[in-house]
Protein backbone atom coordinates (compact mmCIF):
# COMPACT_ATOMS: atom_id res chain seq x y z
CA UNK A 1 0.00 0.00 0.00
CA UNK A 2 1.37 3.38 -0.98
CA UNK A 3 0.97 6.50 1.11
CA UNK A 4 2.29 9.42 -0.90
CA UNK A 5 1.08 12.07 1.51
CA UNK A 6 0.45 11.78 5.25
CA UNK A 7 -1.33 14.32 7.41
CA UNK A 8 -0.87 14.57 11.18
CA UNK A 9 -3.53 16.56 13.02
CA UNK A 10 -2.16 18.06 16.23
CA UNK A 11 1.52 18.98 16.43
CA UNK A 12 2.15 18.55 20.14
CA UNK A 13 4.26 16.13 22.14
CA UNK A 14 3.08 13.13 20.09
CA UNK A 15 1.97 14.58 16.77
CA UNK A 16 5.13 16.51 15.92
CA UNK A 17 7.56 13.64 16.62
CA UNK A 18 5.30 11.29 14.64
CA UNK A 19 5.17 13.71 11.71
CA UNK A 20 8.94 14.15 11.87
CA UNK A 21 9.63 10.41 11.88
CA UNK A 22 7.42 9.86 8.82
CA UNK A 23 9.17 12.77 7.08
CA UNK A 24 12.58 11.31 7.95
CA UNK A 25 11.52 8.26 5.91
CA UNK A 26 11.09 10.55 2.87
CA UNK A 27 7.31 10.69 3.13
CA UNK A 28 5.56 13.97 2.33
CA UNK A 29 3.97 15.05 5.59
CA UNK A 30 1.48 17.82 6.27
CA UNK A 31 1.25 18.77 9.92
CA UNK A 32 -1.92 20.55 11.02
CA UNK A 33 -2.38 22.61 14.15
CA UNK A 34 -4.71 25.42 15.20
CA UNK A 35 -1.79 27.15 16.95
CA UNK A 36 -0.38 29.47 14.27
CA UNK A 37 2.67 30.26 16.38
CA UNK A 38 3.55 26.55 16.50
CA UNK A 39 2.93 26.23 12.74
CA UNK A 40 5.22 29.18 11.98
CA UNK A 41 7.91 27.82 14.31
CA UNK A 42 7.88 24.41 12.61
CA UNK A 43 7.99 25.95 9.13
CA UNK A 44 11.20 27.72 10.18
CA UNK A 45 12.63 24.29 10.94
CA UNK A 46 12.39 24.86 14.68
CA UNK A 47 10.35 23.23 17.45
CA UNK A 48 8.06 24.58 20.17
CA UNK A 49 8.40 21.67 22.62
CA UNK A 50 11.30 20.01 24.42
CA UNK A 51 12.21 16.52 23.21
CA UNK A 52 15.79 15.26 22.73
CA UNK A 53 16.98 15.23 19.08
CA UNK A 54 13.59 16.31 17.73
CA UNK A 55 14.96 19.70 16.69
CA UNK A 56 17.50 18.13 14.33
CA UNK A 57 14.96 15.82 12.68
CA UNK A 58 12.39 18.59 12.21
CA UNK A 59 15.01 20.96 10.81
CA UNK A 60 16.20 18.37 8.29
CA UNK A 61 12.64 17.39 7.29
CA UNK A 62 11.58 21.00 6.70
CA UNK A 63 14.80 21.91 4.91
CA UNK A 64 14.51 18.91 2.58
CA UNK A 65 10.86 19.70 1.86
CA UNK A 66 9.28 16.61 3.41
CA UNK A 67 7.48 18.39 6.25
CA UNK A 68 5.32 21.47 6.26
CA UNK A 69 2.85 22.77 8.82
CA UNK A 70 -0.52 24.39 8.13
CA UNK A 71 -3.55 25.55 10.09
CA UNK A 72 -6.16 24.10 7.71
CA UNK A 73 -6.12 20.43 6.60
CA UNK A 74 -5.15 19.59 3.03
CA UNK A 75 -5.83 16.42 1.01
CA UNK A 76 -3.69 13.40 1.94
CA UNK A 77 -3.78 9.60 1.75
CA UNK A 78 -3.67 9.01 5.51
CA UNK A 79 -4.72 11.19 8.43
CA UNK A 80 -3.44 10.65 11.98
CA UNK A 81 -5.36 12.50 14.69
CA UNK A 82 -3.20 13.26 17.75
CA UNK A 83 -5.15 15.90 19.65
CA UNK A 84 -5.73 16.23 23.42
CA UNK A 85 -8.45 14.23 25.18
CA UNK A 86 -8.90 15.90 28.57
CA UNK A 87 -11.88 15.46 30.86
CA UNK A 88 -14.52 17.91 31.98
CA UNK A 89 -16.87 18.27 34.93
CA UNK A 90 -16.75 15.22 37.18
CA UNK A 91 -13.97 13.48 35.23
CA UNK A 92 -16.18 13.08 32.15
CA UNK A 93 -14.18 12.51 28.92
CA UNK A 94 -14.06 15.55 26.65
CA UNK A 95 -14.04 14.48 22.97
CA UNK A 96 -14.36 18.03 21.71
CA UNK A 97 -10.89 18.13 20.18
CA UNK A 98 -11.45 14.83 18.37
CA UNK A 99 -14.80 16.06 17.06
CA UNK A 100 -13.22 19.28 15.78
CA UNK A 101 -10.36 17.41 14.14
CA UNK A 102 -12.63 14.86 12.43
CA UNK A 103 -14.92 17.58 11.11
CA UNK A 104 -11.91 19.60 9.94
CA UNK A 105 -10.49 16.79 7.80
CA UNK A 106 -13.89 15.64 6.49
CA UNK A 107 -14.03 18.14 3.58
CA UNK A 108 -10.70 16.88 2.14
CA UNK A 109 -11.37 13.14 2.49
CA UNK A 110 -11.52 11.02 -0.67
CA UNK A 111 -12.23 7.39 -1.43
CA UNK A 112 -9.44 5.09 -0.23
CA UNK A 113 -8.20 7.38 2.55
CA UNK A 114 -7.17 6.08 5.96
CA UNK A 115 -8.03 7.89 9.22
CA UNK A 116 -6.31 6.80 12.44
CA UNK A 117 -7.15 8.08 15.91
CA UNK A 118 -3.99 8.16 18.01
CA UNK A 119 -5.38 10.22 20.86
CA UNK A 120 -5.87 8.19 24.03
CA UNK A 121 -9.63 7.83 24.20
CA UNK A 122 -12.51 6.23 26.07
CA UNK A 123 -13.90 3.04 24.60
CA UNK A 124 -16.11 3.84 21.61
CA UNK A 125 -14.34 7.07 20.62
CA UNK A 126 -13.10 5.69 17.29
CA UNK A 127 -16.65 4.73 16.32
CA UNK A 128 -17.85 8.17 17.37
CA UNK A 129 -15.15 9.80 15.24
CA UNK A 130 -16.26 7.75 12.23
CA UNK A 131 -19.86 8.82 12.85
CA UNK A 132 -18.87 12.50 12.89
CA UNK A 133 -17.01 12.11 9.59
CA UNK A 134 -19.92 10.19 8.03
CA UNK A 135 -22.31 12.94 9.03
CA UNK A 136 -20.08 15.54 7.40
CA UNK A 137 -19.50 13.48 4.24
CA UNK A 138 -22.68 11.60 3.25
CA UNK A 139 -21.18 11.07 -0.22
CA UNK A 140 -18.58 8.69 1.23
CA UNK A 141 -19.10 5.35 2.98
CA UNK A 142 -17.60 4.40 6.34
CA UNK A 143 -16.94 1.09 8.17
CA UNK A 144 -19.87 1.36 10.59
CA UNK A 145 -22.33 1.08 7.68
CA UNK A 146 -20.39 -0.58 4.83
CA UNK A 147 -17.88 -2.78 6.65
CA UNK A 148 -15.00 -4.02 4.51
CA UNK A 149 -16.40 -2.24 1.43
CA UNK A 150 -16.23 1.25 2.96
CA UNK A 151 -14.64 4.14 1.07
CA UNK A 152 -12.79 5.32 4.17
CA UNK A 153 -10.71 3.08 6.44
CA UNK A 154 -10.79 3.92 10.16
CA UNK A 155 -8.59 2.60 12.97
CA UNK A 156 -7.31 3.36 16.45
CA UNK A 157 -3.61 3.16 17.31
CA UNK A 158 -2.77 4.65 20.70
CA UNK A 159 0.60 6.24 21.28
CA UNK A 160 2.60 4.56 24.05
CA UNK A 161 5.85 6.50 24.35
CA UNK A 162 7.84 7.97 27.22
CA UNK A 163 8.50 11.73 27.16
CA UNK A 164 12.23 12.29 26.78
CA UNK A 165 12.54 9.08 24.74
CA UNK A 166 9.75 9.62 22.21
CA UNK A 167 11.77 9.31 19.00
CA UNK A 168 13.39 6.03 20.03
CA UNK A 169 10.18 4.51 21.37
CA UNK A 170 8.11 5.55 18.34
CA UNK A 171 10.40 3.39 16.24
CA UNK A 172 11.19 0.52 18.60
CA UNK A 173 7.97 -0.05 20.55
CA UNK A 174 5.28 -2.49 19.46
CA UNK A 175 2.08 -0.85 18.21
CA UNK A 176 -1.44 -2.04 19.00
CA UNK A 177 -3.61 -1.39 15.94
CA UNK A 178 -7.38 -1.70 16.16
CA UNK A 179 -9.28 -1.26 12.94
CA UNK A 180 -13.03 -1.02 12.63
CA UNK A 181 -12.66 -3.84 10.07
CA UNK A 182 -9.85 -6.22 9.09
CA UNK A 183 -9.01 -4.14 6.00
CA UNK A 184 -8.86 -1.03 8.19
CA UNK A 185 -6.33 -2.76 10.48
CA UNK A 186 -4.24 -4.03 7.56
CA UNK A 187 -4.02 -0.61 5.95
CA UNK A 188 -3.10 1.05 9.25
CA UNK A 189 -0.41 -1.56 9.92
CA UNK A 190 1.06 -0.97 6.47
CA UNK A 191 1.32 2.75 7.26
CA UNK A 192 3.08 2.27 10.59
CA UNK A 193 5.52 -0.22 9.11
CA UNK A 194 6.98 2.79 7.29
CA UNK A 195 9.06 3.37 10.43
CA UNK A 196 8.00 0.99 13.23
CA UNK A 197 10.59 -1.68 13.97
CA UNK A 198 8.50 -3.24 16.74
CA UNK A 199 5.60 -5.57 16.04
CA UNK A 200 2.28 -4.20 14.76
CA UNK A 201 -0.25 -6.23 16.73
CA UNK A 202 -3.74 -6.36 15.25
CA UNK A 203 -6.97 -6.23 17.25
CA UNK A 204 -10.29 -4.37 17.04
CA UNK A 205 -10.81 -0.67 17.76
CA UNK A 206 -12.47 -1.09 21.16
CA UNK A 207 -9.77 -3.44 22.45
CA UNK A 208 -7.04 -1.06 21.22
CA UNK A 209 -8.73 1.81 23.05
CA UNK A 210 -9.05 -0.24 26.23
CA UNK A 211 -5.47 -1.49 25.96
CA UNK A 212 -3.96 1.98 26.39
CA UNK A 213 -6.33 2.78 29.26
CA UNK A 214 -5.43 -0.52 30.91
CA UNK A 215 -1.69 0.10 30.64
CA UNK A 216 -1.93 3.48 32.31
CA UNK A 217 -4.44 2.34 34.94
CA UNK A 218 -2.09 -0.51 35.88
CA UNK A 219 0.70 2.01 36.42
CA UNK A 220 -1.62 4.35 38.32
CA UNK A 221 -2.63 1.59 40.76
CA UNK A 222 1.01 0.73 41.42
CA UNK A 223 1.94 4.37 42.00
CA UNK A 224 -1.05 4.78 44.30
CA UNK A 225 0.23 1.90 46.44
CA UNK A 226 3.59 3.67 46.85
CA UNK A 227 1.94 7.04 47.57
CA UNK A 228 -0.44 5.56 50.14
CA UNK A 229 2.48 3.73 51.73
CA UNK A 230 4.34 7.05 52.11
CA UNK A 231 1.37 8.56 53.96
CA UNK A 232 1.08 5.52 56.24
CA UNK A 233 4.82 5.56 57.01
CA UNK A 234 4.72 9.26 57.81
CA UNK A 235 1.97 8.55 60.35
CA UNK A 236 4.03 5.70 61.87
CA UNK A 237 7.34 7.62 61.83
CA UNK A 238 8.97 5.22 59.35
CA UNK A 239 11.31 6.21 56.51
CA UNK A 240 9.31 5.06 53.49
CA UNK A 241 12.31 5.20 51.17
CA UNK A 242 14.27 2.80 53.36
CA UNK A 243 11.20 0.60 53.79
CA UNK A 244 10.67 0.28 50.02
CA UNK A 245 14.35 -0.41 49.47
CA UNK A 246 14.19 -3.25 52.00
CA UNK A 247 10.88 -4.65 50.72
CA UNK A 248 12.18 -4.65 47.14
CA UNK A 249 14.88 -7.11 48.17
CA UNK A 250 12.14 -9.73 47.98
CA UNK A 251 12.52 -11.45 44.58
CA UNK A 252 8.86 -10.92 43.68
CA UNK A 253 8.31 -7.43 45.07
CA UNK A 254 8.97 -4.26 43.08
CA UNK A 255 7.34 -1.28 44.79
CA UNK A 256 7.60 2.03 42.91
CA UNK A 257 8.82 5.28 44.44
CA UNK A 258 6.28 7.69 45.96
CA UNK A 259 6.08 11.29 44.79
CA UNK A 260 3.90 14.40 45.00
CA UNK A 261 1.15 12.81 42.91
CA UNK A 262 0.68 11.71 39.31
CA UNK A 263 0.66 14.02 36.32
CA UNK A 264 0.86 14.14 32.56
CA UNK A 265 -1.73 13.75 29.86
CA UNK A 266 -2.03 9.96 30.28
CA UNK A 267 -1.78 8.35 33.71
CA UNK A 268 -3.59 11.19 35.49
CA UNK A 269 -6.43 11.14 32.95
CA UNK A 270 -6.86 7.73 31.31
CA UNK A 271 -8.11 5.74 34.34
CA UNK A 272 -11.07 8.12 34.60
CA UNK A 273 -12.09 7.07 31.07
CA UNK A 274 -12.59 3.52 32.37
CA UNK A 275 -14.40 4.76 35.47
CA UNK A 276 -16.72 6.94 33.37
CA UNK A 277 -17.82 3.94 31.27
CA UNK A 278 -18.10 1.42 34.12
CA UNK A 279 -18.47 3.34 37.40
CA UNK A 280 -19.96 0.42 39.28
CA UNK A 281 -17.18 -1.99 38.35
CA UNK A 282 -14.00 0.14 38.35
CA UNK A 283 -13.72 0.41 42.13
CA UNK A 284 -9.98 -0.22 42.54
CA UNK A 285 -9.13 2.03 39.59
CA UNK A 286 -11.24 4.85 41.05
CA UNK A 287 -9.65 4.48 44.49
CA UNK A 288 -6.13 4.57 43.03
CA UNK A 289 -7.00 7.75 41.15
CA UNK A 290 -8.35 9.34 44.32
CA UNK A 291 -5.21 8.40 46.29
CA UNK A 292 -2.95 9.97 43.66
CA UNK A 293 -5.18 13.00 43.14
CA UNK A 294 -5.12 13.69 46.90
CA UNK A 295 -1.35 13.37 47.32
CA UNK A 296 -0.70 17.07 46.42
CA UNK A 297 -3.08 18.09 49.24
CA UNK A 298 -1.06 15.97 51.66
CA UNK A 299 2.18 17.59 50.44
CA UNK A 300 0.60 21.01 50.93
CA UNK A 301 -0.10 20.15 54.58
CA UNK A 302 3.57 19.19 55.01
CA UNK A 303 4.63 22.54 53.56
CA UNK A 304 2.26 24.47 55.83
CA UNK A 305 3.70 22.64 58.83
CA UNK A 306 7.24 23.49 57.70
CA UNK A 307 6.28 27.17 57.54
CA UNK A 308 4.69 27.00 61.00
CA UNK A 309 7.76 25.28 62.47
CA UNK A 310 10.04 27.84 60.85
CA UNK A 311 8.03 30.74 62.30
CA UNK A 312 8.08 29.18 65.76
CA UNK A 313 11.84 29.05 65.58
CA UNK A 314 11.99 32.60 64.18
CA UNK A 315 9.40 34.56 66.21
CA UNK A 316 10.76 37.90 64.97
CA UNK A 317 9.91 36.98 61.38
CA UNK A 318 6.46 37.42 59.75
CA UNK A 319 5.06 34.89 57.28
CA UNK A 320 5.24 37.53 54.53
CA UNK A 321 9.03 37.50 54.96
CA UNK A 322 9.33 33.72 54.52
CA UNK A 323 10.55 32.63 51.08
CA UNK A 324 9.63 29.18 49.77
CA UNK A 325 11.47 27.60 46.82
CA UNK A 326 9.71 24.90 44.80
CA UNK A 327 12.16 22.72 42.90
CA UNK A 328 10.53 21.33 39.75
CA UNK A 329 7.24 22.07 38.00
CA UNK A 330 6.99 19.43 35.25
CA UNK A 331 5.02 16.21 35.72
CA UNK A 332 8.13 14.01 35.52
CA UNK A 333 11.91 14.50 35.59
CA UNK A 334 13.88 16.15 32.79
CA UNK A 335 11.03 17.31 30.54
CA UNK A 336 9.24 20.64 30.07
CA UNK A 337 5.66 19.31 30.13
CA UNK A 338 3.51 20.88 32.86
CA UNK A 339 0.22 19.21 31.84
CA UNK A 340 -1.66 17.76 34.81
CA UNK A 341 1.53 18.23 36.86
CA UNK A 342 1.05 17.81 40.61
CA UNK A 343 4.27 19.76 41.19
CA UNK A 344 2.95 22.75 39.22
CA UNK A 345 -0.37 22.49 41.05
CA UNK A 346 1.37 22.49 44.44
CA UNK A 347 3.62 25.44 43.55
CA UNK A 348 0.67 27.49 42.33
CA UNK A 349 -1.37 26.71 45.45
CA UNK A 350 1.53 27.76 47.65
CA UNK A 351 1.80 31.06 45.78
CA UNK A 352 -1.90 31.69 46.44
CA UNK A 353 -1.97 30.65 50.11
CA UNK A 354 1.44 31.89 51.25
CA UNK A 355 1.81 35.61 51.92
CA UNK A 356 5.56 35.56 51.29
CA UNK A 357 7.61 35.02 48.13
CA UNK A 358 7.35 31.70 46.26
CA UNK A 359 10.20 30.84 43.91
CA UNK A 360 9.95 28.23 41.14
CA UNK A 361 12.96 26.36 39.76
CA UNK A 362 12.31 24.57 36.48
CA UNK A 363 15.44 24.20 34.33
CA UNK A 364 13.52 22.86 31.32
CA UNK A 365 11.50 25.99 30.60
CA UNK A 366 12.53 29.55 29.76
CA UNK A 367 9.45 31.28 31.10
CA UNK A 368 6.42 30.50 33.23
CA UNK A 369 3.00 29.98 31.59
CA UNK A 370 0.33 32.64 31.94
CA UNK A 371 -1.52 30.61 34.58
CA UNK A 372 1.45 30.44 36.95
CA UNK A 373 0.08 33.08 39.28
CA UNK A 374 2.66 34.85 41.44
CA UNK A 375 5.42 32.27 41.02
CA UNK A 376 8.87 33.69 40.25
CA UNK A 377 11.14 31.62 37.99
CA UNK A 378 14.74 31.61 39.25
CA UNK A 379 17.92 29.56 38.94
CA UNK A 380 19.00 26.80 41.33
CA UNK A 381 21.73 29.04 42.74
CA UNK A 382 19.40 31.97 43.41
CA UNK A 383 16.78 29.72 45.00
CA UNK A 384 19.27 28.20 47.45
CA UNK A 385 20.54 31.66 48.38
CA UNK A 386 17.09 33.15 48.97
CA UNK A 387 14.94 30.29 50.29
CA UNK A 388 13.97 29.82 53.92
CA UNK A 389 12.11 26.60 53.06
CA UNK A 390 12.94 24.27 50.18
CA UNK A 391 10.35 21.97 48.59
CA UNK A 392 11.71 19.20 46.33
CA UNK A 393 8.90 18.27 43.94
CA UNK A 394 10.58 16.86 40.81
CA UNK A 395 13.84 14.91 40.79
CA UNK A 396 15.47 16.58 37.76
CA UNK A 397 19.07 15.62 37.01
CA UNK A 398 19.90 19.31 37.35
CA UNK A 399 19.00 19.06 41.06
CA UNK A 400 21.40 16.23 41.86
CA UNK A 401 23.98 18.81 42.91
CA UNK A 402 21.66 20.29 45.53
CA UNK A 403 22.85 19.28 49.00
CA UNK A 404 20.43 18.43 51.78
CA UNK A 405 19.29 21.76 53.25
CA UNK A 406 20.41 22.67 56.73
CA UNK A 407 17.10 24.32 57.51
CA UNK A 408 13.47 23.40 56.83
CA UNK A 409 12.50 21.41 53.76
CA UNK A 410 9.87 19.06 52.33
CA UNK A 411 11.29 16.25 50.21
CA UNK A 412 8.51 14.71 48.08
CA UNK A 413 10.98 12.70 45.99
CA UNK A 414 13.24 11.15 48.60
CA UNK A 415 16.29 12.94 47.22
CA UNK A 416 17.64 13.51 50.74
CA UNK A 417 15.71 10.77 52.55
CA UNK A 418 17.26 7.65 51.03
Amino acid sequence: MSFEKISVIGLGYIGLPTAAVFASRKKNVIGVDVNKKAVDTINRGEIHIVEPDLDMIVHAAVTEGYLKAVTVPEPADAFLIAVPTPFKGDHEPDLGYIESASKAIAPVLKKGDLVILESTSPVGATEQMAAWMAEARPDLTFPQTHGEESDIRVAHCPERVLPGHVLRELVQNDRVIGGMTTKCSDKAAALYKTFVEGECVITNARTAEMCKLTENSFRDVNIAFANELSIICDKLDINVWELIRLANRHPRVNILQPGPGVGGHCIAVDPWFIVSKTPGQARLIRTAREVNDNKPTWIMRKIKKAVSDFLLESPDKAESAVTIACFGLSFKPDIDDLRESPAFKIAKQISVLHSGTVLAIEPNIKSLPDNAGDLILVSVKEAIERADIIVMLVNHKAFSCVDEPQGYYVDAQGLWSN
